[in-house]
């Protein structure tokens, strides 16, 4: 299992703090931001990351990453995306050398959660898992309706939907064979109205083709892309430091 952090972009919501560094090297408390996925990744046991990156601060996450050792990985790499606002699956498109035939564990270099996945990693097999949480403003992500008489499944998948149907946000952890990279070839830039490359039309791919599954994270995660998100995660892992420390 291969894994890679997404980590594009420009960061236009925390402007004017990524008018001086890339969003995901600010700081969450006491560690630039993207440490958190790559620790995540690093506890469930992958080792061989692929950071794709944007945007006008890119050589920046040489500086801070280095080559990974330090964090316990143990091959890391770099794609650079041309388009920081190609979307998700377009930056996603970029591992598929990197992926070399196995599947992936992908992570939004913005997300932080101290959920252990590495259970979910070691039985996956085929098809995708997405990973999601219940929130109470679904309408800032991609959101899963899951059958009234099966909650094991999902019935259909929307980008940032305004009905208040659901709650389960698809968070910014999945998990892919190899079909990913035929479907993201299939998407279309149209599919949300965004103009963008949607990981949730990949996901809803493999919803179509009944090889999609989900996981529940049980436990704290949350996304740091606003100033009101990143200022919610540095008091959470601050707490959560204290509170180890005690």
């Amino acid at each position: 299992m291969k894994g890679v952090i997404l980590a594009g972009g420009l960061g236009t919501r925390l402007y004017p703090l990524t008018h001086v560094t890339n969003k995901h090297l600010l700081p969450v408390y006491n560690k630039p931001m993207i440490f958190y996925p790559v620790e995540t990744l690093v506890k469930s046991g992958i080792k061989d990351i692929l950071v794709v990156v944007s945007g006008p601060h890119v050589g920046h996450f040489l500086g801070v990453l280095k080559n990974g050792k330090e964090l316990g990985v143990n091959h890391l790499e770099y794609a650079y995306q041309e388009k920081p606002d190609g979307g998700i699956a377009d930056a996603l498109s970029l591992a598929e050398d990197f992926a070399d035939g196995d599947s992936t564990t992908v992570i939004l270099g913005d997300n932080t959660t101290d959920v252990d996945i590495s259970d979910a990693i070691k039985s996956f097999s085929k098809g995708a898992t997405v990973f999601l949480k219940q929130v109470s403003d679904p309408e800032r992500f991609g959101v899963a309706y899951l059958d009234p008489s099966d909650s094991k499944k999902i019935t259909k998948i929307v980008e940032k939907p305004k009905d208040g149907k659901s709650s389960y946000a698809i968070t910014g952890l999945y998990i892919f064979d190899l079909k990913v990279f035929e479907y993201i070839k299939k998407c279309s830039p149209d599919w949300a109205g965004r103009g963008e490359l949607e990981i949730t039309q990949v996901i809803d791919f493999y919803l179509k083709t009944d090889d999609l599954h989900w996981e529940e994270l049980k436990g704290f995660w949350r996304d740091a892309g606003t100033f009101e998100t990143l200022l919610d995660v540095s008091n959470f892992w601050a707490g959560k430091i204290k509170e180890s420390n005690e």
